[in-house]
């Protein structure tokens, strides 16, 4: 989390609740908590977003004289750089643009249309892809089971189908949730294994 300091605004480039760029965040809370003990004195604020209402809460150390926050909640999602750069690009827009479910719904569907390419995956429909993936056990079933509980009609929206419903808000961070946990179990977690292994060696 890059350096971030608990004043009166928070700077953020999103809200963590409704990705609106450079959020207006005022602080509406200012507070101090303790352990049992009174050993872990700490200093909270919360910020609200002036366009959703969405709380941001954010705490630094007591004797730390610099308000430098140490941990925000909700943490600002990020996507992994071991994910490739078309479908991180795809993914990153749809996180940023969530309070506009239809594109975010589109924008996720393309960024599992990239990593499944990237896998190798290129032809049929996406859902069948997905299928395909699960059966040659580069995801499992589940996943592919997850899949086809979200929203990835990405072609109904495309062609404003009469008879498709517009996603919600909350079908898009379901869809983006999905989409994380793919690039999560077919990128993120190999890429770690690696560097371990690698790290392993090195001691």
């Amino acid at each position: 989390m890059p350096l971030l300091k608990l004043a009166t605004q928070l700077q953020l480039e999103r809200c963590p609740h409704c990705g609106v760029d450079r959020p207006n965040l005022s602080r509406v809370a200012h507070f101090e908590t303790n352990d049992h003990q009174g050993a872990m004195p700490r200093i909270w604020s919360a910020y609200s977003c002036a366009r959703c209402g969405g709380v941001t809460f954010g705490w630094m150390r007591k004797q730390d004289g610099n308000a430098e926050a140490r941990a925000l909640y909700p943490t600002p999602q990020e996507v992994d750089e071991a994910i490739p750069e078309r479908a991180k690009d795809y993914l990153s827009q749809a996180l940023n643009s969530v309070n506009a479910p239809a594109g975010a719904v589109m924008l996720t569907a393309s960024a599992v249309d990239a990593m499944l390419k990237a896998k190798g995956y290129a032809e049929g429909s996406l859902y069948s892809r997905i299928d395909k993936a699960a059966t040659d056990h580069v995801i499992t079933a589940d996943m592919a089971l997850w899949a086809h509980e979200v929203r990835l009609d990405a072609n109904d929206q495309r062609h404003a189908d009469a008879a498709a419903s517009l996603p919600t808000i909350d079908d898009a961070r379901h869809t983006i949730a999905f989409a994380v946990a793919l690039g999560q179990f077919m990128f993120v977690l190999p890429s770690q294994v690696r560097r371990g292994i690698k790290d392993a060696k090195r001691s």
